[in-house]
């Protein structure tokens, strides 16, 4: 006798733990290039031009954004799983890369690398906990999804920071990469079960209709999801600021490694641990208005940043930033969720994932060209109006 598919995620506890787990490794893998790659290029490549500091960011988010557009158009071909193994088994050169290359395009190779990983890792393991839980707690589910996933960042930002500090910039903060690649591949493969059935499920019940064009629909044309896509890229044109100019502020502000260290650590820190109550409070509030404030808040810190000084006030703002990335990233994938049906879900994360991630590209193209003109602080400031403009697109266009 088959065994019934029940949707939720009392019911799929454990399979959706194992998950949390496995994205957890996919984020520590973000996290070994979050405060130290600057000083590295700076110090071990001798690599001061923005242009040139900044490409490791542009070449991530562009082949990080191409591979989420693929997986989501594959997950219903290859199936969810498989693209998952196929990622990690991608992110096994990635700590030597960065622990024994001698010249910069390595680092970007590995950075290609990484933009596959994460696209193909990070993506599966979305659409297979929206999968398991069904509608009723799928806010929850992302919130989770993605505080284990950015405070396992933080945390690596931090302890790759620390050791760097303490032993030096290489190999020692690396080693931890290899044991996040062992990890994440044997649970993947003996661990983590396709989720097919439990999109077949849901598709029977669904009151959501097909979009005749999902790639279009979920770019603009839906109010909705194209309201959603365009906070998601403008979320992380500033995060890829934030990841790649913000270490380099704090340094010509005069802070030490483990300051700039504790500062940056922090950011993803509170975004972390803080979905796991915005996810759920996604759930019982209008997604709109939690959008709407999230990208405010992040815009009002950052603009904010432009004059601070003190290591408290980078603290603070910080905090205030992360908040901010709290509210939206889980809102964001639930919201796209509920307005897209089960059959195409994979293929709408996709189309949204990629606009996000391409973010991170255009945020160090922008900072490339600002800093042409401008000092690199004013980075800061143009895209913290920006991210403000993209809240009041939220506000005024979606339903």
């Amino acid at each position: 006798m088959r065994e019934k598919t029940i949707l939720g995620l009392k019911e799929n506890w454990k399979q959706f733990s194992l998950l949390l787990i496995v994205n957890a490794f996919v984020g520590g893998m973000v996290g070994l290039e979050r405060t130290i790659l600057p000083e590295l290029a700076e110090k071990q490549f001798l690599i001061t031009a923005t242009s040139v500091l900044l490409s490791f960011i542009i070449v991530f988010g562009i082949v990080k954004a191409v591979t989420n557009y693929f997986t989501g158009v594959l997950a219903n071909k290859i199936g969810r799983k498989k693209l998952l193994v196929i990622g990690w088994l991608v992110a096994i050169p990635i700590p030597f890369i960065l622990m024994y290359s001698e010249n910069w395009n390595w680092i970007i190779f590995a950075n290609v690398l990484l933009g596959i990983n994460q696209g193909l890792t990070w993506s599966s393991t979305v659409v297979m906990k929206i999968d398991l839980v069904g509608e009723k707690n799928r806010g929850f589910a992302m919130g989770l999804n993605e505080s284990f996933g950015y405070l396992s960042i933080a945390i690596v930002a931090y302890t790759t920071g620390w050791i760097a500090a303490n032993y030096g910039l290489r190999p020692y903060p690396f080693y931890q990469g290899i044991g996040f690649v062992i990890l994440g591949i044997l649970m993947s493969v003996f661990l983590i079960k396709d989720t097919a059935k439990y999109v077949a499920t849901e598709s029977k019940t669904t009151k959501v209709k097909e979009h005749e064009n999902v790639f279009w629909n979920a770019t603009w044309k839906d109010k909705n999801l194209g309201s959603i896509s365009q906070a998601g890229f403008v979320n992380n044109l500033n995060d890829g600021m934030i990841w790649g100019i913000l270490p380099v502020i704090l340094a010509n502000r005069g802070f030490s490694l483990s300051d700039i260290a504790l500062i940056v650590a922090i950011y993803p820190a509170i975004w972390g641990v803080g979905q796991l109550v915005t996810g759920k409070l996604s759930d019982h509030y209008n997604k709109k208005n939690m959008l709407f404030l999230g990208m405010v808040l992040q815009g009002v810190s950052l603009i904010v940043m432009f004059w601070a000084v003190h290591k408290f006030s980078f603290i603070l703002l910080s905090s205030v930033l992360g908040i901010g990335t709290a509210i939206v990233y889980p809102t964001f994938l639930s919201a796209i969720a509920d307005h897209t049906n089960p059959g195409q879900r994979a293929e709408s994360i996709g189309v949204f994932r990629l606009w996000r991630d391409l973010g991170y590209s255009f945020g160090a193209i922008i900072t490339i060209v600002i800093a042409q003109f401008l000092e690199v602080d004013f980075t800061i400031l143009c895209i913290g109006t920006l991210t403000m403009f993209s809240a009041f697109i939220i506000k005024l266009r979606m339903t």
